[in-house]
């Protein structure tokens, strides 16, 4: 059939220019993987080759994952669940200038309410950016905007070097008395 196809092409290209012999091309890839090896591969936009991973599914341009030390290591349906009974997260951050907070699906990783004390609206309202007044008005802020956002329930687990006093206890507070259910983790 090939063979077939190939012939009737050259007759029709020979018959129209005449006396000149034009021979149709034809596109032969340059690249070919032989036992799951690269023997050439073509250049990238920038003039670097792209070489297979070990698993020849992409080039080593993509971030590669860590590979488990454990492949067979057993994890608890708490682990594979705990996302998603508790999918909203609370992140505060306390510097020296100004306070933030905002609530974090775990899963999807989209903030659906945010609040700081930097924002246009809320710096012309308070005296300072980054004391207990302020925390209490960027959680009773962050409450609100929660729960314009459907969201009643929130987990909040202390970064390593914060400990849960003063600040944050009081961005925490101010959002359970706002109507936001937080379960703290402390470990």
């Amino acid at each position: 059939m090939l063979k077939q196809v190939i012939w009737n092409l050259r007759k029709r290209v020979v018959s129209d220019s005449g006396d000149k012999l034009i021979l149709p091309c034809m596109y032969v890839p340059t690249s070919s993987f032989h036992a799951g090896q690269v023997h050439c591969s073509q250049k990238s936009f920038f003039g670097v080759e792209d070489f297979l991973d070990d698993d020849n599914s992409r080039p080593y341009t993509y971030q590669k994952e860590k590979k488990s030390k454990n492949p067979n290591k057993h994890v608890s349906f708490k682990q594979q669940t705990e996302a998603y009974m508790e999918p909203f997260t609370l992140d505060v951050f306390i510097s020296k200038r100004f306070v933030s907070a905002s609530v974090t699906h775990r899963v999807t990783c989209k903030q659906v309410a945010v609040a700081g004390t930097n924002s246009k609206d809320i710096k012309a309202v308070l005296r300072s950016r980054s004391d207990i007044p302020a925390c209490l008005a960027i959680g009773r802020i962050l409450a609100e905007r929660a729960r314009e956002g459907d969201v009643y329930t929130a987990s909040y687990t202390p970064r390593e070097r914060d400990k849960f006093e003063g600040k944050i206890r009081a961005v925490v507070q101010s959002q359970i008395d706002n109507g936001i259910d937080i379960k703290v983790y402390l470990d």
